[in-house]
């Protein structure tokens, strides 16, 4: 482990990880997103140790309140970051329309999937894109909120099956994200943003989360919970929910 991962490590291993306006990203649509109505596949990871039926984290409110409002138009579902390969399993399983075990190139072709994490949960997204790469499976979108690279991941450099990525970052605490990412290849990915936030003299309550994430990471929970953030993070996934 290098040195300078150790104290990321020790802050989130202990814990269960829970303003300045973020700028609003100016999505493009892009030519080659996939002329489907197939229902849109969207997987959030957790951050820290944090369970995925731990709603007074945003990345579980996210897919909840989607799938109710959406229940027809996609899937929805929040993993532990450190279930990526059961993630995996579920988006194949979803894009195996004829339940025969294996992917088509057509059904791999009609696949919209979105990904998205906070902390060590956008790392393990950008990881599922780099998994979903080697399937030769597309993915509309990948969002990385405040990012910590996992131990064996590379959360900067997104894989090129993704289409369209984004980052929302702080600076301010002992655990703060990574504050730019790259396309592997610019030509198919294009990055809409790294953009940062700032809590000095514009707090955001953290209310419901322990004292020691509160003590020691609190700018780091504080875009967790940052409503002006989850708000254009919402926005983005509802633009790619096919018609109708």
């Amino acid at each position: 482990m290098r040195p300078n991962q150790l104290l990321p490590m020790l802050l989130l291993s202990v814990s269960a990880l829970c303003g300045a306006q973020t700028p609003i990203v100016s999505v493009v649509p892009s030519a080659i997103l996939p002329k489907t109505g197939a229902p849109l596949i969207v997987v959030g990871f957790m951050g820290g140790n944090v369970s995925p039926r731990n709603f007074v984290h945003r990345e579980a409110q996210v897919a909840r309140d989607l799938q109710q409002r959406f229940p027809a138009a996609l899937h929805a579902a929040v993993f532990a970051n450190r279930d990526g390969k059961i993630a995996l399993a579920s988006i194949v399983q979803l894009l195996d329309t004829d339940k025969n075990g294996e992917l088509s190139d057509a059904e791999k072709g009609s696949a919209r999937i979105v990904l998205y994490g906070h902390s060590w949960g956008a790392s393990e997204a950008v990881t599922l894109a780099r998994r979903l790469n080697a399937l030769t499976i597309p993915v509309l979108l990948t969002i990385q909120v405040d990012s910590v690279e996992k131990s064996h991941e590379n959360d900067r450099t997104i894989p090129p099956n993704v289409i369209e990525a984004v980052n929302f970052y702080q600076t301010e605490g002992l655990l703060h994200g990574r504050s730019a990412i790259a396309a592997m290849d610019p030509e198919k990915t294009t990055i809409l943003g790294n953009y940062q936030s700032s809590y000095r003299g514009h707090p955001v309550t953290c209310e419901g989360f322990p004292w020691f994430a509160r003590a020691f990471m609190h700018p780091h929970i504080e875009i967790e919970n940052d409503l002006a953030v989850w708000t254009q993070i919402e926005a983005l996934i509802r633009d790619r929910i096919p018609p109708g």
